[in-house]
């Protein structure tokens, strides 16, 4: 604990415009990825999260402290922390490809929430350093993800066509890079509004080619509307 900050831990004008501020910079920190990136829940989502937040554990001291109204002080913020979850469960969402997306913003939220009943608490070291520490997660961790998840033998493909001649395309490509189909399920319909056909496929990966570049180079044979993993 940082002692040139125990001034700003009592309940006072100073200290109450220092948290608010707090909240507002941790909460644009941990937001302005999720922003970046196009996200339903973004800068100003977590903004509004996390000073709520802060101010709710105000509000909570400010009862018991200046009212004098003997409480379970950490009662609002349990409800903060219990409450978070529907706003969350909002921006999670299950694709017609049976893909999750949305937890991150999800837990992003979540954390942007604690970390506002921090910087209301006076905790700003904790509040700072969760801050950077989610930030670092979204930008630099993600990249890291990506790399070890690359390395993957298998991923499941979905692909959605025009006919069985670019199905038959997509699956000689596959083979030209000595790719191997382990499973692969095909639907005559009802992908999309026009209900192109389209296949699952269950592929062996290897080193010498890029997941990125094999789906890349799917979505560019004619006739091939969508290749996206699964």
């Amino acid at each position: 604990m940082l002692s040139c900050l125990d001034s700003l831990r009592d309940l006072n004008q100073l200290s109450v415009i220092v948290r608010m501020l707090a909240a507002v910079l941790c909460g644009g920190t941990i937001g302005i990825e999720r922003s970046r990136k196009r996200r339903p829940a973004g800068f100003r989502t977590h903004i509004l999260i996390c000073l709520g937040a802060a101010m709710t554990t105000m509000t909570s001291q400010f009862l018991y402290l200046e009212l004098r109204l003997y409480t379970d002080i950490a009662r609002l913020g349990a409800q903060v922390v219990a409450g978070i979850g529907f706003i969350g469960a909002g921006t999670i969402i299950v694709t017609r490809n049976r893909r999750v997306k949305g937890l991150t913003t999800a837990a992003g939220l979540w954390v942007a929430a604690i970390v506002g009943l921090c910087c209301g608490a006076g905790y700003y070291e904790g509040a700072v350093l969760a801050s950077v520490l989610v930030l670092m997660a979204e930008l630099f961790f993600s990249k890291l993800e990506y790399r070890i998840l690359g390395a993957v033998p298998q991923v499941r493909l979905l692909i959605v066509y025009r006919d069985t001649g670019c199905l038959n395309e997509a699956i000689k490509y596959i083979h030209d890079f000595d790719l191997k189909i382990l499973d692969m399920e095909i639907h005559k319909g009802g992908q999309d509004e026009v209900g192109h056909p389209y296949t699952n496929f269950l592929v062996q990966m290897h080193r010498k080619i890029r997941l990125d570049d094999l789906i890349r180079d799917l979505n560019q044979i004619e006739g091939v509307y969508t290749v996206e993993e699964f």
